[in-house]
């Protein structure tokens, strides 16, 4: 693969196409080629670092632009100036070592922190601290035209903007945020690069937790898993909720020792405490035993090799995923919904039921159950199974917002998901997020074909 052509891929194996890839050195150079495209009517896609699975980074003609060389990183207590060239396990290293912690942690973590806020991204420890939006704090934002705009939390927007209807889950990522009172900021998180070019951003940064009570633990069956969820939710201090059903145990067994023959779930856990010796272990002892779960054979990490251990075991699974549909030719079918938490157990109770019955052993489902928030990924080895699924995929969208849920919760919706907004809003609501987009891009050069069609 050509350098030019390593800028025009996904995570997903989504490809694009480019007249030129602009690597601009500084602010000033990128002002230059903004306007510059703006006067030529030159489409522009601004690129993440790949990491994303919804072709959202994937140019539609026109100019693929990477801000790779905006490398300005700043920690200061309480927060962290980040430029959008900062891969996300950079912060995480430089707020380490200042004794501090960014609390957002999607799972792949060579992605950009600006890619992350682009699509509102989340991950495990939103089930305590949120999405990015809560962690944004003040932004640097280029329009087409080349207008900069600095941006801080509380700053309103100098025109009115519509109000659209927010789902009822706990997590959203899918079109324009509108809302009531809205800060000018919240209008850029989650847009997806349609809207304008993230320069820089200040995000916050916590104190680091005294200790981490990690742990995964196994269960027999599905409906034992599931009541822990409903119980464990109001834990203290528990920040990661996650959920790991039996094809999925299968495919990484053979990669981890002393995963129980029997387990038919599991959850991971983990919780911020202020010593590993104080009374929350025991408390976990009896949670164990209240909902059936296996307490011998169950994980729990004693030390920050084993803490190192479960993250591997919980980064194996979309890995192992990516691998088969790379070997099977296919691009990734994978769910990004989630629901109110009322009705976490029947939407999981409808994945069930139609992947067993049209994709048996070619599924897994896995993550933020704690949300009610999980991915189910099918595994096609036919042209026909893979049309089936992308239908399924759906079907299962169009459920989750029949239960006041999203079709998107984390990922974006980029342009392989894009039509699936259609199912979150009427006709009506999507041209009044158009509407926004004619307003800060008249000429749809931004990002096209990401979230909405290029209009005729």
């Amino acid at each position: 693969m050509s350098i030019a052509a390593s800028y025009l891929e996904d995570a997903s194996g989504h490809r694009g196409t480019a007249d030129r890839v602009v690597i601009p050195a500084d602010e000033a150079e990128l002002i230059a080629l903004l306007q510059q495209a703006t006067a030529e009517r030159v489409p522009v896609t601004v690129l993440g670092a790949g990491t994303g699975v919804a072709g959202g980074r994937c140019a539609d003609g026109g100019w693929a632009l990477s801000l790779e060389k905006f490398r300005r990183l700043e920690i200061h207590p309480g927060y962290a100036i980040v430029g959008a060239g900062i891969l996300l396990r950079e912060l995480q290293a430089a707020a380490t070592q200042a004794g501090q912690f960014y609390a957002p942690d999607p799972t792949e973590n060579a992605s950009a922190v600006s890619g992350n806020i682009a699509c509102n991204a989340s991950g495990s420890r939103s089930f305590l601290y949120g999405d990015t939006r809560r962690h944004v704090r003040a932004l640097r934002v280029a329009l087409i035209d080349g207008t900069v705009l600095q941006l801080q939390r509380g700053q309103k927007p100098p025109f009115e903007l519509p109000a659209v209807p927010m789902p009822l889950s706990k997590k959203h990522s899918a079109g324009y945020w509108l809302k009531p009172d809205m800060d000018y900021l919240d209008l850029f998180i989650g847009s997806e690069g349609t809207l304008g070019v993230i320069l820089e951003a200040e995000v916050v940064l916590l104190p680091a937790p005294a200790e981490l009570l990690t742990g995964v633990v196994f269960f027999s069956s599905d409906a034992d898993a599931l009541r822990a969820v409903t119980e464990w939710r109001g834990v203290p201090n528990l920040r990661m909720l996650e959920y790991v059903d039996a094809p999925s145990l299968a495919l990484v067994r053979p990669k981890f020792d002393g995963i129980p023959a029997r387990a038919q779930a599991a959850l991971l856990i983990e919780q911020e405490v202020a010593d590993l010796d104080g009374p929350e272990l025991e408390e976990w002892i009896d949670r164990l035993d209240a909902v059936n779960a296996f307490g011998e054979e169950s994980w729990f990490a004693a030390n920050a090799a084993d803490r190192e251990r479960f993250r591997r075991f919980r980064h194996a699974l979309p890995e192992a995923v990516n691998d088969i549909v790379r070997r099977q030719g296919f691009t990734k079918l994978g769910s990004d919904f989630a629901v109110p938490f009322e009705h976490n157990a029947a939407m999981l109770a409808f994945y069930r039921q139609h992947l067993e019955a049209e994709f048996p052993n070619q599924y897994v489902i896995f993550g933020h159950i704690g949300d009610a928030h999980v991915h189910v990924n099918i595994l096609p080895s036919t042209q026909e199974q893979f049309d089936r699924g992308k239908q399924l995929m759906t079907e299962f969208a169009a459920k989750a917002v029949t239960f006041g849920g999203t079709v998107g919760a984390e990922h974006g919706l980029g342009k392989r998901k894009a039509h699936l907004l259609a199912l979150q809003y009427s006709p009506e609501q999507l041209e009044q997020m158009k509407g926004v987009k004619r307003r800060l891009d008249p000429h749809w050069l931004l990002g096209r074909g990401t979230l909405f069609p290029y209009p005729a």
